[in-house]
């Protein structure tokens, strides 16, 4: 391989990406909720040696509008907790990043922290969090805290009309990726001793309180977690307008982004780079992974994706719809699609498969080879952690003391 890697990740969703998906041929609907059906798609994600799979997560039910609940019966409903699924699959497999949805709104800093954290411990540096604000207001009501605004019909033609509405939340969101950072830093790499002929465990002053005091959170700390094996898990977060592509300036190592076109590329790569100037941020010092999703249907006979496509939309009622762009056709027009948006400045891609495993396999056994063929992604792991198939480097505590 020449040249700078082709990062590939894949995002998990219940029975895939199409509402209809659970309905395909080879679909396994009866074992959404079972840790059989999970543990073989990582497995198959890892055969394909991708970077990281991400695990979907909300507080409450899935529906098919973006800003409300539904009544609807003809698509999945329900799922497991993200970050307890990363868990379980994490002695499961070696070398694939599990990447796991938490929401910011109404879960607390220091419960996402330690969580994270403990996930990292599990998987011996393959952690990584993706946090995500609450879009819907209904979500409020199963905590009873607090409330949150209702976005209408109107708002959600418009990513930047949802993000200035959200505005506050995305704040709020940033706030909090802050305190979980520093949570992270409050212990020293060599805080723990250990040594049971002197009776010393903990080096007290190499664990700190972090005094963190922002507009929306104050965490004295310590973590109860020591620090992790990557020492700061990589922040993944998902991008579609003004508002949160600043919140990946200020708080994401990687940056989910939904262009439609390859000049969409060039177009939201100028926006986050021009947020990540406001915000002053070294990205040769902290670097900004950039990758596009993509939601796609593969074959390997030319049209086949696009038929099967059209009878999951009979099926759904409706054309496929999604904030990312629509791929369907065959592995190698997929490889080409991927490596000219790729010359517009990207990094990576994640994939979201429209039918799982189908899709899925189609990526590992189809796509992968066929970019392995054109010399742009890896034959072998070259890592062991998350940051390193990332090529980001670990970071140290910034509580410890120089020298």
């Amino acid at each position: 391989m020449t040249g700078a890697p082709l990062h590939l990740a894949v995002a998990l969703d219940g029975a895939g990406w199409h509402p209809a998906a659970w309905r395909a041929t080879g679909a396994r609907p009866g074992e959404l909720l079972s840790a059989a059906y999970w543990a073989d798609l990582v497995a198959e994600a890892e055969r394909g040696l991708l970077d990281y799979v991400t695990f979907e997560d909300a507080p409450g039910l899935q529906s098919a509008a973006f800003h409300r609940p539904d009544d609807r019966t003809d698509q999945v409903r329900g799922s497991v907790d993200a970050v307890l699924l990363a868990a379980h699959l994490a002695p499961l497999t070696t070398h694939i990043g599990l990447v796991p949805t938490t929401n910011v709104t109404h879960t607390e800093p220091f419960h996402v922290g330690i969580g994270i954290a403990t996930l990292d411990h599990a998987s011996r540096g393959r952690a990584g969090w993706r946090p995500q604000i609450s879009s819907r207001a209904a979500d409020a009501r199963h905590f009873g805290r607090r409330t949150t605004p209702q976005l209408t019909d109107d708002d959600v033609t418009d990513p930047e009309r949802i993000a200035a509405r959200l505005r506050p939340l995305f704040a709020e969101g940033a706030e909090a990726v802050e305190a979980v950072r520093r949570l992270w830093d409050s212990w020293e790499d060599d805080a723990e001793i250990r040594d049971a002929a002197t009776g010393r465990f903990l080096d007290r002053d190499k664990v700190h309180h972090i005094d963190f005091a922002g507009t929306h959170f104050s965490v004295k700390g310590p973590s109860i977690t020591p620090r992790s094996p990557q020492g700061a898990p990589p922040v993944v977060s998902l991008a579609h307008a003004s508002v949160p592509y600043a919140f990946a300036a200020l708080a994401s190592d990687v940056v989910h982004l939904t262009p439609h076109d390859r000049a969409g590329v060039a177009a939201v790569l100028a926006e986050v780079d021009a947020a990540v100037e406001r915000a002053g941020r070294d990205v040769r010092e902290r670097p900004l992974r950039r990758f596009a999703d993509l939601v796609v249907l593969l074959d390997e006979q030319p049209g086949a994706a696009a038929r099967r496509k059209e009878r999951l939309d009979t099926w759904a009622g409706e054309g496929l719809a999604s904030d990312a762009a629509i791929f369907t056709g065959t592995p190698a027009d997929l490889a080409d699609l991927l490596l000219d948006w790729r010359g517009a400045g990207l990094d990576g891609f994640r994939l979201r498969p429209g039918v799982l495993p189908h899709d899925l396999t189609a990526i590992t056994r189809g796509l992968v080879p066929e970019l392995q063929r054109r010399g742009v992604f890896r034959t072998a792991y070259g890592a062991t952690t998350l940051r390193g198939h990332l090529s980001l480097t670990r970071p140290g505590s910034r509580y410890a003391k120089a020298g």
